[in-house]
């Protein structure tokens, strides 16, 4: 049986590898505190430091813990333990820092981007950019920091080594199995430079208004306007046709519909409609006109368009300007609004049995 005793650690060995862990805390920890005091008096972003402790604290207390044992002489099959489980602790460790690193630069550079302003189509580019290679990169660092772990091991990296032949089969297996999900992952690294959509860009989906809250890796979370979300593959951006009404910027134009009488007097209909968007606060100044755009026998089509800073403010912009135009037909030319018309020819037979029929009730 292999040897698995520590009988030549000596209570003085134990001591000084407490003395160096107790050592490493507090080394830890003074030069934390002085990296803060400096960080108060120049530019370093104030979430990085805070980011880095607890990881850089455990690779500090892993070297001095390291260095301790050196001093000790343990079995041959104890210090394969210890040489194996350092390397995967510390592959751990500096995988953990990166990804630590990492967040505290996508909070750094989110903050820089600020999409609560009004004309914030810059920063939305910046952030879904930001959003999407985030997520790869976390990726990327999940893989690498189990690589090195398994390869710590000498056992399944002898044979990774000999199963080499027979990874390309698996791997082709594994493609084919996880196709949808690879389609998806290429997708958002192509959608992250294409930029079909961005985060708060406000898009028509399946006949829904909404806008973008979320860019996850496979994919995309639409806040629909009654707050109900939809969750869409980040392939159907790539691949259908949708409506995004900020892809250039927000401004928008806005359309309201009217319906009136054929006879109406469509000259004091457009002065009270424009009239009504350049008295509201919600309008930008840009468009204000009103135009026939379809005519039937029953009555007149009127469309008027309008513009606004952003799709909310225009949605709202419809909806008041709808309201003044109609309360101004209602109060003011009654005879605008739409009125089912019936005309009764002298020679119509069904209008002569009409007749017949009234006069035979009157008798």
């Amino acid at each position: 049986m292999t040897d698995l005793s520590l009988t030549h650690i000596t209570p003085m060995a134990v001591m000084s590898i407490a003395i160096s862990v107790a050592a490493a805390f507090l080394i830890h920890w003074a030069l934390y505190w002085i990296a803060l005091r400096v960080a108060k008096h120049s530019k370093i972003e104030p979430v990085l430091l805070p980011a880095i402790y607890q990881p850089t604290r455990w690779l500090v207390v892993l070297l001095a813990l390291g260095a301790g044992l050196k001093s000790i002489e343990l079995g041959d099959r104890v210090e394969d333990i210890w040489s194996i489980g350092a390397r995967m602790v510390f592959a751990l460790l500096v995988g953990w820092l990166i990804l630590r690193v990492m967040s505290a630069g996508k909070a750094m550079m989110e903050a820089r981007a600020d999409i609560s302003v009004e004309d914030n189509l810059k920063a939305r580019r910046h952030r879904t950019r930001i959003s999407i290679l985030y997520r790869i990169c976390q990726c990327i660092v999940g893989f690498l920091v189990i690589a090195m772990m398994l390869i710590a091991i000498p056992g399944v990296r002898t044979i990774g080594v000999s199963l080499m032949a027979s990874a390309g089969l698996a791997a082709l297996a594994v493609g084919a199995a996880a196709q949808p999900a690879l389609k998806n992952l290429i997708a958002g690294i192509q959608m992250a430079f294409s930029e079909p959509i961005r985060l708060d860009d406000v898009v028509i989906i399946e006949g829904e208004w909404g806008r973008i809250e979320e860019i996850k890796l496979t994919y995309v979370i639409v806040r629909i306007w009654d707050d109900r979300r939809m969750v869409v593959p980040v392939s159907y951006f790539l691949e259908k046709p949708f409506q995004n009404w900020t892809t250039k910027t927000s401004d928008l134009l806005g359309t309201v519909f009217f319906h009136v009488d054929p006879a109406a007097d469509i000259g004091r209909i457009r002065e009270k409609f424009v009239e009504a968007v350049k008295a509201n606060s919600r309008w930008d100044g840009r468009v204000a006109i009103l135009q026939v755009t379809e005519h039937r026998p029953e009555a007149l089509e009127l469309r008027g368009l309008l513009s606004a800073r952003n799709a909310g403010i225009a949605f709202d912009l419809r909806c008041e300007v709808r309201e003044a135009v109609m309360d101004f037909l209602r109060q003011d030319m009654p005879e605008a609004l739409v009125r089912m018309r019936q005309r009764l020819e002298a020679g119509d037979e069904l209008s002569r049995l009409g007749l017949t029929r009234l006069s035979d009730a009157a008798e």
